[in-house]
């Protein structure tokens, strides 16, 4: 298991206790050592993770935590809509398609896209 899979599966094994969990029984879950345990838990409420505990009282995931959005800037979102209109206009059938994805995902933006 990567990092990145092994820290998403400790915020989502929070996420089910409602009470503090000990740091033991989360380490057994994850099948990874106390010490990486407490370096993920450290390395989550670094990255904004409202995690309460500490070693020998147990671990919560204080209520109200959700993971930063994760999305596109607006600028990126302008270069997004171009290229897939360039796409449109000069691909074939198959790559047209691009474009009706962008409009449904890029609808809530507004009149935005609608500039290129």
């Amino acid at each position: 298991m990567s990092r990145s899979e092994r820290l998403f599966s400790l915020l989502q094994a929070l996420r089910r206790f409602r009470w503090p969990v000990s740091g033991k029984a989360l380490a057994q879950e994850l099948g990874v050592s106390m010490r990486t345990l407490y370096r993920d838990i450290a390395t989550l409420q670094a990255q904004g993770a409202d995690i309460a505990g500490e070693p020998g009282v147990g671990y919560v995931l204080r209520p109200g935590f959700i993971l930063p959005p994760l999305m596109f800037t607006e600028d990126e979102i302008d270069a997004l809509v171009l290229g897939s209109r360039w796409v449109a206009d000069r691909g074939d059938d198959l790559l047209g398609a691009v474009d009706v994805l962008g409009a449904k995902r890029f609808h809530r933006l507004g009149q935005r896209a609608a500039l290129f």
